[in-house]
């Protein structure tokens, strides 16, 4: 996801993404959680995020924080269950699939409204994937749709409207959805927010105030926003009272602020006046041994975008960008900044996502290492690319976000990078996650720290993220071998076999040309109150679920 989800990890992910994934809110009093012998006046939990919610569209949505919010007041045909694994959402049942296995018809749950009372319909489907994958919209989770829903891609590409999208409403509570091929993991994908429904009506009548304040939305999901809008450093979700399975949400509030810092976070959480938070960097190994503590796995990959659209820029030239993709050391990263449990990333796909559908072999110990630390082999490159570009010496600025952890990150790539690569100067950015994603967008930026963590759990969630065409791809990577091999990969679903082996290749080309420059694949060390119960934690798609989440009342009294 990320920027899961950019995609992130991201949730994010799933989720984590990057993206980089946050919790946060106000109202963050002792008094209001962990108390000993907990009544439902009591049900109130206080967490914290590291950035924003950008924004609350969830055609428009990118990132880790949002997919995490949106996951948690929105609903699709299925869900993520406490578990991990997907469960019917809205859909009454499982669909009627066709013998060819295109067509899918869901029923829409009599009793799933939005919180304003009225009925989720089939017709709220069709207008929101319909404005997914209309090119005015340049949402850019649109590829998601590509080549998987019926003239999707056609649609994105300008030659087709957007009524010819595969989708109908049959009846108020019936979806019919025609695919251009069969899909594996067409499931997986009903669980995202960017195939979540919107209701036409309220979506006009707010016009572009829609999704920038809590008033300016309506919720299908477990809970609802309150107290938010796009500058806020804080929210609360509430439990929804129109949704369809109420009585399994059990929190009366979870209150959320913005905290970038993880000594003040620590400070809270040691005041009791938030309930869990993640620890970062030395903070990890001070709480070394503290049954408070655990161990969160993400599917998200952190590495450096290259900007190579900028006029003159020398990213353009592959050997700077080996050099720069080789001059870091990551486990000494992943050591000294990190702390949390977090690996060298050597590739783009992370490590348990996916197995070779015939061995069983994770994909990431199939493909191996593909671009490691090496510092001579950086130094060599970085030489041999200023002598192509005529000069003695270049200066990148490298972007990252606002947070603790992310300064401390660019302080010591920037070493690195001006330690092993001689002539090099690296000046950072850093700047609030919103303010990233723009940068992001706008491709104003040299090198940048971005992760994406999974929405779904199969390598093309990935490698697609950098075909020349793909909406999440704003570096101007541009490979046609690789493109032809994502495509293929896309629409093989007969050759499994043939399918993975693409899909190894892929990478495998995108690491020979630098394309990006991998850095590590994230573990949070999460540091939670015992009383926290059934707080979801998923390796893909959204962070967290909190539909199940409690306060147990079980907190130590003194």
């Amino acid at each position: 996801m990320g920027n899961k989800k950019l995609s992130s990890l991201v949730l994010l992910s799933l989720s984590s993404a990057l993206v980089l994934a946050a919790c946060g809110g106000e109202g963050s009093t002792a008094d209001s959680s962990g108390s000993a012998g907990a009544t439902d006046s009591d049900q109130v939990l206080n967490l914290v995020e590291s950035a924003e919610i950008p924004t609350m569209d969830s055609v428009q949505a990118t990132d880790t924080v949002a997919f995490t919010a949106l996951s948690n007041v929105n609903e699709g045909l299925y869900r993520q269950g406490l578990d991990g694994t997907v469960e019917l959402g809205i859909a009454a049942e499982d669909p009627t699939v066709s013998e060819d296995g295109l067509v899918y018809t869901f029923t829409i749950r009599d009793e799933a409204n939005w919180s304003n009372g009225e009925p989720v319909t089939a017709e709220d489907f069709v207008y929101s994937w319909r404005k997914l994958v209309d090119p005015a919209e340049a949402a850019s989770y649109s590829y998601m749709m590509a080549g998987v829903i019926a003239n999707a891609t056609e649609i994105i590409d300008g030659a087709v409207a957007p009524e010819e999208l595969g989708v109908k409403a049959i009846d108020e509570k019936t979806l019919e959805i025609t695919l251009t091929s069969p899909v594996p993991y067409f499931k997986d994908l009903l669980t995202l927010a960017m195939f979540f429904p919107q209701n036409q009506a309220f979506v006009e009548e707010q016009g572009d105030q829609y999704a920038l304040s809590s008033d300016a939305l309506l919720y299908n999901g477990p809970f609802v926003l309150a107290n938010w809008d796009a500058a806020s450093l804080s929210w609360t979700y509430e439990p929804n009272a129109e949704y369809w399975d109420k009585d399994a949400v059990k929190l009366q509030a979870i209150n959320v602020e913005v905290i970038k810092e993880t000594s003040t976070a620590l400070n809270l959480y040691d005041t009791d006046a938030i309930d869990r938070m993640i620890l970062t960097g030395e903070y990890v190994a001070q709480r070394a041994g503290d049954p408070e503590v655990h161990t969160m796995p993400t599917s998200s990959v952190f590495y450096l975008k290259f900007n190579q659209q900028r006029e003159g820029t020398p990213l353009q030239n592959a050997n700077i960008r080996k050099a720069l993709a080789m001059a870091f050391d990551k486990q000494a990263y992943a050591d000294v900044v990190l702390q949390n449990g977090s690996i060298p990333a050597n590739g783009l796909v992370p490590e348990k996502l996916a197995l070779d559908p015939s061995t069983g072999e994770d994909y990431r110990k199939q493909n191996g290492d593909l671009l490691t630390y090496n510092a001579e082999e950086a130094k060599t490159y970085f030489e041999k690319g200023l002598a192509e570009l005529g000069v003695e010496s270049i200066t990148l600025e490298l972007l990252s976000d606002d947070t603790e952890n992310a300064k401390r990150s660019s302080e010591f790539l920037q070493s690195q990078l001006q330690t092993n690569l001689p002539g090099l100067t690296v000046t950072l950015r850093n700047v609030p996650f919103k303010v990233r994603l723009e940068a992001d967008t706008s491709g104003e930026y040299d090198i940048e720290l971005a992760g994406w963590g999974a929405d779904y759990a199969d390598p093309i969630n990935f490698l697609e993220l950098f075909q020349t065409e793909n909406g999440n791809n704003k570096s101007g990577y541009s490979n046609a071998e690789y493109d032809a091999l994502i495509d293929e990969a896309r629409t093989n679903v007969t050759d499994l076999d043939a399918r993975w082996a693409s899909l190894l290749a892929a990478e495998k080309i995108l690491m020979e040309d630098a394309g990006i420059a991998p850095l590590y694949q994230r573990s949070y060390a999460v540091l939670q109150k015992p009383y926290v119960t059934d707080l979801g934690e998923h390796l893909v798609g959204a962070d967290y679920s909190y539909k199940w989440a409690s306060n147990s009342g079980t907190q130590n009294v003194d």
